[in-house]
């Protein structure tokens, strides 16, 4: 068959997925349903496992370049600046940990340079194409499109968001609920007046913690805005004059809004599809489970998704597609155990509802226990993240395990009797000769925890397979 994996959604997901596959020289298509790319943040926050997933798939420079790091966030009451605080904890780089703090880019510019990517692979994003139907049997799927065209592929990834057209067709619960009780106002738009170089909270004078915040989206003009909803806002407009008013109640003035990019009432729509895949039918992203917008979660959980799926579709055996589910449905329900608990903070006034520390950062994700990860007793264990530490070459060289991570492989790491014997790399499919790398400053016997003459195996996305 011509299409080996159809996609159907061209999000974060979706392209994450498709780069995956094409770098592994899978034959694959991306469809959306879209006429036009999004334009807008959304998903603006990166988390820090998403950085270093972005530098294994050759996009992070340009995400660095067009992003920025977390500002301080001003809190205006009464019209007075009356503190200011960060909303992550900023933490210096390690050698395990090359990206300890998030990283912020609206959505749509996320996208644009996953597009570009893809591109360069010769993949490039089908729009105005819905997924019409679809049937499967023991050797593949048939999708019929909404151009008329009829696809045969081994596999189908829906990847098309919260109201997914796959998930709905497969008969698959999306259990959960959608509180309207809880109501948010979000949007992106232009703030005369407003100092970029900060976030800003105007707080309600006689509740501080009722209000509303702008957040800057770096590479554009516009300002993130949101404002939680309480009862008497039942009718809220969306409309750029109403948005003026609701913070010129607050702000005093001073401040103009213009060009309004997108505006909505946000409901928690709080989900977990019951399975994440059926036969050679799989869910990934808001297909599979929708967050609240806090803590920065949904987008960061939707790309990890597609990193865990990627290689596993391109190897196509059998234990491995069965793990996605099981690894990956675990590391949602606890996902969306966090961004609902800030959100629940948020509602409540909670002035920690603004700070997000490491439990949304996603670098503690583990798959400790799946079916991939044989026990074990060490600190670092199977299904654990494998962490990043510096080495030179004989040579003088320096390079970085992430660097000898990247690409589409499995990767041996044989440590000798210390660190001056050096850790040996040995990437699985390579032709080259495994090279003797010095471990200079013991970082990686440190961060791996192993003894002399230990192995690690390294999955292709990044995790512990085995130590011996």
């Amino acid at each position: 068959m011509d299409t080996q994996v159809l996609i159907a959604g061209a999000g974060p997901t979706g392209l994450t997925l498709a780069i995956e596959l094409a770098r592994r020289d899978v034959a694959v298509r991306i469809i959306d349903k879209a006429e036009t790319f999004f334009v807008g943040s959304r998903g603006d926050g990166l988390q820090p496992r998403t950085l270093e997933v972005f530098e294994d798939l050759g996009v992070l420079d340009e995400v660095l370049a067009r992003g920025a790091a977390p500002v301080p966030m001003r809190i205006h009451v009464g019209g007075e600046v009356v503190d200011e605080r960060m909303m992550f904890d900023l933490v210096e780089p390690t050698p395990e940990k090359p990206y300890p703090t998030g990283w912020f880019l609206g959505q749509s510019q996320t996208e644009g340079i996953l597009r570009d990517r893809l591109a360069e692979f010769g993949v490039h994003v089908e729009p105005a194409t819905a997924l019409a139907g679809f049937e499967q049997d023991a050797d593949g799927v048939t999708a019929t499109l909404s151009t008329g065209e009829t696809v045969r592929a081994a596999y189908l990834v829906g990847a098309d968001g919260g109201k997914s057209f796959v998930r709905k067709a497969l008969g698959i619960a999306f259990e959960g609920t959608t509180d309207e009780s809880i109501r948010m106002l979000l949007g992106d738009v232009h703030a005369e007046g407003l100092d970029r170089g900060y976030g800003h909270w105007f707080g309600d004078a006689e509740n501080p913690m009722r209000g509303m915040m702008f957040s800057p989206l770096p590479g554009t003009p516009w300002f993130q805005f949101g404002s939680p909803l309480g009862d008497g806002d039942l009718d809220a407009e969306t409309a750029l004059p109403a948005i003026q008013a609701r913070l010129d109640a607050l702000s005093g003035g001073g401040i103009t809004l213009s060009d309004l990019a997108w505006s909505t009432v946000w409901r928690p729509n709080v989900r977990l599809a019951a399975r994440f895949r059926a036969g050679r039918v799989f869910l990934a992203g808001d297909s599979a489970h929708v967050h609240p917008p806090t803590g920065g979660q949904g987008l960061n959980t939707g790309v990890q998704d597609a990193y865990n799926l990627g290689w596993k579709l391109a190897d196509g055996s059998p234990e491995l597609l069965d793990s996605y589910e099981v690894e990956r449905r675990t590391v949602a329900a606890r996902v969306l155990g966090v961004s609902t608990g800030l959100m629940q903070k948020y509602v409540d006034g909670d002035e920690d509802a603004h700070h997000r520390g490491e439990e949304t950062q996603q670098l503690d994700i583990s798959y400790r226990g799946g079916p991939l990860s044989p026990p074990g007793d060490g600190a670092l264990r199977p299904g654990d993240r494998a962490p990043d530490s510096p080495l030179v070459s004989f040579d003088g060289t320096r390079v970085r395990l992430f660097e000898l991570f990247r690409g589409p492989h499995a990767t041996r790491l044989v440590f000798g009797d210390g660190p001056a014997e050096g850790v040996r790399i040995l990437p699985a499919g390579s032709v080259a000769e495994p090279g003797a790398l010095v471990d200079e400053g013991g970082y990686a016997y440190a961060a791996y925890d192993v003894k002399p003459g230990a192995e690690v195996l390294v999955r292709p996305d990044g995790y512990v397979w085995s130590v011996a």
